[in-house]
């Protein structure tokens, strides 16, 4: 029970979140005693997923939190010693603001479903568009897919269908993956044979094809459990250091992926698709033949530009907008390779926009065509894998576990141990922290920086084609100078993150004013509100957009230590989510905590090989017999 912890651990780790997590599997994977607690009742923090009824049970949290502070009654100030003192933590969590939520589809109620009268109780902040007429939009082409679970995931439900497989896959060079791999073991899915023209276009006909059915508010909440919305939107770099270190730990056994199929831009008004391999660009009718040669010798040379510096070294002081028009590439090219092979602003140095070309190029073609794989389930997932790899290795985990200070001893400074709310001390060596949890005193100094998130159901994707099952990610570069790119990732059932017949989309920038204020805009750009099409039967080109919701997220990454005022010697802080594509901050971050705390120890190894395991008390323990057989099938029946 929560109320009768052990009391002796060596490292307390406060929030689950994805630095938190990682660290939390890393020192019980060194034999370390871990307590990993966090006060919400879900893992994961500011990189969780939620369900469509938790997501809006989560905002009426929110709202109550901001209203009304903690109002625990345990005393635990008579646990203090004369020679010790208390810092609080912080009571409430403040790193979610200015949420509004808007719902454009019919809110009829269904009288059969129960569960939407109480979650529509807690929508104050829903601006309905009350529709009288059904959709009459061509329906998108049939799914092909399959899902599948793996050895290793949670049981969750998996709708059949044929077409797809589930293959341990690395070092693929084709654009469509086909053959099995057991070297690196990252899950997976590929395209069906039936989805290889997936950019053909789809000529309009609607004289053949049924209406799609209509979506109302109340199906979206019957379905809310085919939903897996991510409070943060990344994806994972084929060649990154979060994929590395899955597969050297072996975390990657309780997770799924998916390739990024597709990667568009926005330019003149229209969504295209960028040419990623040789392939693509040599196949792509966007491009001319003299464009196709100019992109592919300066993408040459950025794979080993560090080879040739006096190419560069004349223009490190400019901008790496400013030094592609040196390279005389169109500005066809200089769009495609600014905003969506580097994805970096205008702003940025001709030495950050070489390395982002470069990380780009060597992220291809190691699972598919590009260089992006997004976990089935939501990126929510990937924080629970490293608190299972955590719980395998004896560590304890407790949510909805409040903690009410940090109990520091005066003469050497450091942290002695922790109070909860229920009064119990609990004493360790080392104490994580998750930057939320800090008081406002620790935190007066620091100086935070805002991320603005949206995320839209709608009902197509913005770039249709003949699959309807396509992942894709789009930078809309900015309106204004001034003004920040927005990344949006558009993902489809498949991903099991949303129902069939709609797509889940992510929107994010770095934050100038409100969520909505910086990403409305863009919004209007690339959708057109349910309730519009049915006034304007021509708008019809853009997809519909069903539900949104606009936050501002707290964004801690980049914090010094320093910063932090009285902050105990043994006491280290995560960051929460960055504003980054990929969670190499996170990875980073929790490997040089982990050194610092642990020099000398060896970051999340791998796992021992069952054979050399050797139980106390019994050094000649037989072998299992048939465990190796047991393992080895269970891996090749996944594939």
């Amino acid at each position: 029970m929560a109320d009768s912890l052990p009391t002796e651990f060596d490292v307390v780790i406060i929030g689950t979140g994805l630095p938190e997590s990682i660290l939390a599997a890393a020192c019980s994977r060194s034999g370390q005693r871990v307590l990993h607690i966090d006060s919400r009742s879900y893992y994961g923090g500011n990189w969780a997923s939620f369900t469509f009824s938790g997501l809006l049970s989560w905002l009426k949290e929110y709202q109550q939190n901001s209203d009304s502070g903690d109002k625990s009654t345990a005393t635990w100030q008579d646990l203090i010693h004369e020679t010790e003192e208390a810092i609080t933590l912080h009571r409430k969590d403040e790193t979610i603001q200015h949420t509004e939520m808007f719902c454009y589809v019919s809110q009829e109620m269904d009288d059969n479903i129960e569960e939407i009268d109480a979650v529509q109780k807690n929508l104050s902040l829903v601006t309905s568009g009350t529709l009288t007429k059904p959709l009459d939009s061509a329906c998108l082409s049939k799914e092909t897919h399959s899902y599948s679970t793996s050895y290793g995931m949670p049981a969750k439900e998996t709708p059949k269908n044929d077409g797809e497989m589930l293959l341990e896959v690395t070092g693929i060079a084709e654009t469509q993956v086909k053959e099995k791999y057991c070297g690196d073991k990252i899950f997976i899915h590929t395209l069906a044979d039936g989805d290889k023209d997936e950019n053909k276009p789809i000529v309009e006909d609607n004289t053949d094809k049924p209406k799609r059915n209509r979506i109302t508010y109340s199906q979206l909440v019957k379905e809310g459990r085919r939903f897996n919305i991510d409070l943060v939107s990344k994806l994972l770099y084929s060649q990154g250091l979060l994929i590395d270190l899955l597969i050297k730990s072996d975390v990657s056994r309780y997770a799924e992926f998916k390739n990024v199929t597709r990667i568009l831009t926005f330019r003149e008004g229209k969504v295209e698709q960028v040419p990623c391999s040789r392939a693509d660009v040599f196949n792509s009718k966007e491009l001319t033949m003299v464009e196709k040669r100019m992109l592919m010798k300066f993408l040459t040379f950025c794979l080993d530009y560090e080879q040739h510096p006096d190419e560069y070294q004349d223009f490190t002081q400019c901008s790496f907008s400013e030094y592609l028009k040196t390279k005389k590439l169109t500005p066809n090219l200089q769009h495609f390779v600014l905003h969506s092979i580097a994805m970096t602003e205008s702003s940025c140095t001709t030495i950050d926009g070489l390395k982002a070309t470069k990380n780009f190029l060597q992220c291809l073609g190691r699972f598919g065509n590009t260089p992006f794989l997004f976990p089935l389930y939501g990126q929510g997932e990937i924080p629970q894998c490293f608190c299972r790899m955590c719980a395998v290795f004896g560590g304890i985990y407790c949510l909805r576990h409040k903690v009410q200070c940090l109990v520091v001893d005066k003469e050497s400074g450091r942290c002695k141990a922790i109070i909860d709310h229920f009064g119990q001390r609990i004493n360790a060596k080392y104490f994580i922290v998750e930057d939320s949890y800090l008081s406002e005193e620790i935190c007066s100094n620091v100086q935070y920086k805002q991320i603005s998130r949206a995320v839209l159901i709608t009902d197509q994707s913005v770039l249709k084609t003949d699959s309807d099952q396509h992942i894709s990610i789009l930078i809309v570069p900015p309106a204004e100078p001034r003004m920040c790119a927005v990344r949006v990732t558009e993902l489809c059932s498949s991903t099991m993150t949303c129902m069939k017949d709609t797509y889940l989309v992510h929107l994010t920038c770095s934050s100038s004013k409100t969520a909505r204020e910086d990403l409305e805009s863009v919004v209007k750009k690339l959708f057109t509100p349910y309730a519009e099409t049915e006034i304007d039967k021509e708008e019809r080109t853009k997809p519909r957009l069903l539900w949104a919701l606009y936050f501002n997220m707290r964004d801690s990454s980049g914090i010094n230590r320093s910063s932090y005022s009285g902050l105990p010697s043994n006491v280290y802080v995560c960051s929460g989510p960055d504003c980054g594509l990929g969670n190499e901050h996170a990875v980073k971050q929790a490997e040089t905590l982990f050194q610092e705390i642990f020099p000398g120890e060896e970051f999340c190894p791998p796992p021992p090989n069952p054979e050399d395991i050797v139980f106390d008390g019994d050094d000649k323990q037989p072998e299992a017999p048939g465990t190796n057989n047991i393992i080895v099938t269970k891996l090749e029946s996944s594939e």
